[in-house]
């Protein structure tokens, strides 16, 4: 009987500590979602395990791994937690989806040159610096600079010309595949999808 009692302490204790354990994982599974869902954009494991206070990568992969796993399971969801290269992650609309509400995204990002002068780069690439130029006008090297410290275009040397492609953070930002191919096709979509609605608007 006073081995009973004695043990039962000891039960309640390993309760408490699992339930505060629990609590402390959930609430880091939380941290982890809110990160990704206010900073917009793809966040490496260092950045994550600042935001969990914690020197352990391995802590918050599995953490990570958890949540990817959680969204992929929830069949209505519209969002998604993707892992990209060099341990990166990013929560984003899922990309069929992207199309049908774009035009309900209120953050300008660019103004309409800089715009126009990033997709047909993204549209073109690679691209020599000087076809953009002779395409798009002189007011295109102001576009390019723009672009570069916005990460959203790189350039590399080729003899002596610049030619221009576009970054992973700009596929990442605008949720569009990093393969190429796949990526302009999704550009045409979009660009066709832009011209149908603007002929509706004008005929309307």
């Amino acid at each position: 009987m006073q081995e009973a009692e004695k043990r039962q302490p000891e039960a309640d204790e390993g309760l408490h500590h699992e339930k505060k354990a629990d609590d402390r994982v959930k609430r880091d599974l939380a941290l982890v979602e809110a990160s990704l869902y206010v900073s917009g954009r793809p966040l490496d494991i260092n950045e994550l395990c600042s935001v969990l206070n914690t020197r352990s990568k391995n802590r918050t992969r599995k953490l990570v791994k958890t949540l990817i796993k959680e969204y992929s399971e929830r069949n209505t969801a519209a969002l998604e937690i993707l892992e990209l290269k060099d341990e990166r992650y990013v929560l984003q609309l899922k990309s069929d989806l992207t199309s049908s509400v774009r035009k309900l995204l209120k953050r300008p990002l660019l103004s309409i040159g800089p715009l126009k002068t990033l997709s047909y780069i993204a549209y073109r690439q690679p691209i020599s610096q000087k076809r953009v130029i002779d395409v798009r006008g002189h007011h295109a090297y102001g576009h390019v600079k723009i672009l570069k410290e916005m990460g959203l275009i790189a350039s590399e040397r080729t003899g002596r010309s610049s030619v221009l492609k576009t970054t992973e953070y700009f596929a990442d930002y605008f949720a569009l595949s990093h393969d190429p191919v796949s990526l302009k096709r999704e550009l045409k979509h979009i660009i066709e999808e832009g011209e149908k609605q603007g002929e509706s608007s004008l005929n309307g």
